[in-house]
């Protein structure tokens, strides 16, 4: 097999090499029987996923900033009207006013900007992406740590590890295994749309590590009986690691705190 371009080590490219991972993807991407109105590819490659995310939309627009791909993939997709395959930065697009789905195999080194371009757009309804195992791991809280952003966005958005693929079945092979978290906004936020603010600004407070507890960061921003009383509602210990408290026990010390 020949050895990757530098143009593909600059883009992060790994391309998924496995149909039937491709085939799992889609299926993860939309998980129901009805099709999804509209989907955005992020990093549509060769193809390989857009083949089996097509069936399964009425309307799929495929982004690739690599043009030398794009001939071979818009005469693949050619006859299939409802693909538009669109060449340029994904990461540059207007997000479209109208509810849309997010589905890719990033590029492992633009994870970070591609999920926060998703959490800003309003119409998105959920984000299936193909990340670094250890990225869909600790955004989802599978290494039993929670980080700012999952906690942070928790209240409007449910994160999920959905699935997990070899670095075997991607070429080139990246030297990690690859991971699948699912974002989805939920339909009733958690948290009123009054006070997210707040919820953000305490859960910013109690991630800044200020004080060496979660317990004394919060006590910057709130009375400490106030705080005792959440801690004691969300049966924390005082010396709880901020990382080791679920987005669940969050929400009880906001029932108190906020």
């Amino acid at each position: 097999m020949a050895r990757p371009s530098p143009v593909a080590r600059a883009l992060s490219q790994n391309f998924l090499a496995d149909r039937a991972a491709a085939r799992q993807l889609a299926r993860l991407a939309v998980p129901f029987t009805s099709k999804v109105p509209l989907m955005l590819e992020v990093g549509a490659g060769k193809g390989a996923l857009t083949e089996h995310l097509a069936p399964r939309c009425r309307e799929l627009r495929a982004y690739e900033i690599d043009r030398r791909l794009l001939p071979a993939l818009r005469a693949r997709f050619t006859e299939t009207s409802h693909v538009t395959v669109i060449g340029g930065d994904f990461l540059t697009s207007q997000p479209p006013r109208t509810p849309f789905s997010v589905a890719g195999n990033v590029p492992f080194s633009r994870t970070a900007d591609i999920v926060d371009w998703c959490l800003r757009a309003p119409g998105l309804t959920d984000a299936t992406l193909m990340t670094q195992l250890e990225y869909a791991r600790k955004r989802t809280g599978d290494y039993g740590s929670w980080t700012l952003l999952t906690v942070r966005t928790w209240p409007r958005y449910e994160w999920r590890l959905v699935g997990r693929v070899a670095r075997t079945r991607f070429w080139p092979v990246p030297r990690v295994d690859a991971g699948v978290v699912r974002i989805e906004r939920r339909r009733t936020p958690l948290v009123e749309p009054a006070s997210y603010a707040w919820w953000g600004e305490l859960v910013e407070a109690g991630f800044s590590g200020v004080g060496g507890s979660l317990h004394a960061s919060l006590r910057r921003v709130c009375p400490r009986r106030r705080v005792d009383a959440a801690f004691g509602a969300a049966g924390l210990e005082r010396g709880v690691l901020v990382g080791a408290v679920t987005p669940g026990e969050w929400l009880r010390l906001f029932d108190v705190l906020g």
